[in-house]
């Protein structure tokens, strides 16, 4: 009868889906990128609250959280030359649609995706900027773009960073239905090769093991950056301590010297 579960294939298998794991990573990165800054767009929209144009953002962000990635991917694979078609006979043109790469797809549909949901935590960590900074900002002659780049994206990425980590998280793992696009990452890989052995438990083991190391992977490296932007609460009382050590300072004339009072004495 054989093995009914073959431990050993489990890990000889996992080689082998890694060669695929290249394109599950071009695509977690490509629309990662695509959601970020999408997302960073739509967000400035809704606070802003542009005429048509909010109204635009908020239907789409309620279109893509309302309707599964899967039926988005269908809707990319087949509306994208739809669409192509469509332009072709409008203009006279003859583009070849069967050029058109079919990662274009995953990547479309993946990127709107997480635009979608990365705009309401983008938009929640800009929202959590105090907004007295912003019109100090302003006061002082910053225009708008300088106000986003200086004073809000700088503060609003710490707080956005453990939700923005969790939604890479989410991608990565939606990358495994790119299979609907007809792309080759590492789950179509790991059909294509059961298909051959028909050990499919075997294989979705191997499968299994590969998405949890780079979850966890993703997990450290956003861990770090969180560590790295957070600013500790006692930051400004250790750094006084610090240098009334270093000159020998009391804590009076430290003070002073802050305040501008007695410095002439001191």
């Amino acid at each position: 009868m054989g093995k009914l579960f073959d431990v050993k294939l489990v890990f000889t298998e996992i080689p082998q889906l890694l060669k695929y794991l290249p394109v599950t990573l071009e695509l977690t990165g490509t629309a990662l990128i695509i959601g970020w800054l999408l997302g960073l767009v739509l967000a400035m929209v809704k606070i802003r609250n542009i005429p048509v144009l909010s109204q635009i953002s908020a239907l789409f962000v309620s279109m893509i959280r309302g309707t599964p990635i899967i039926v988005q991917l269908y809707l990319t694979y087949f509306g994208i030359p739809i669409f192509l078609k469509y332009l072709n006979q409008q203009n006279g043109t003859n583009y070849n649609i069967n050029s058109v790469p079919t990662i274009l797809f995953a990547i479309v549909a993946l990127g709107l995706n997480q635009s979608a949901f990365d705009s309401e935590t983008i938009r929640a960590a800009i929202l959590s900027v105090d907004k007295g900074q912003v019109e100090a900002a302003k006061a002082i002659g910053m225009s708008d773009m300088q106000v986003l780049q200086r004073v809000l994206i700088p503060q609003a990425i710490t707080v956005a960073i453990p939700s923005l980590g969790n939604s890479l998280i989410g991608l990565a793992k939606g990358t495994s239905l790119a299979f609907t696009c007809s792309v080759v990452e590492i789950t179509a890989a790991g059909k294509i090769l059961a298909g051959n052995n028909y050990r499919y438990f075997e294989t979705y083991c191997s499968l299994a093991i590969i998405y949890w190391g780079l979850t966890i992977l993703i997990e450290k490296i956003f861990k770090v950056i969180e560590k790295r932007t957070s600013i500790p609460e006692d930051a400004p009382e250790l750094s006084l301590n610090n240098e009334n050590r270093k000159n020998g300072w009391k804590p009076e004339q430290q003070k002073n010297k802050l305040t501008g009072i007695g410095t002439a004495s001191s």
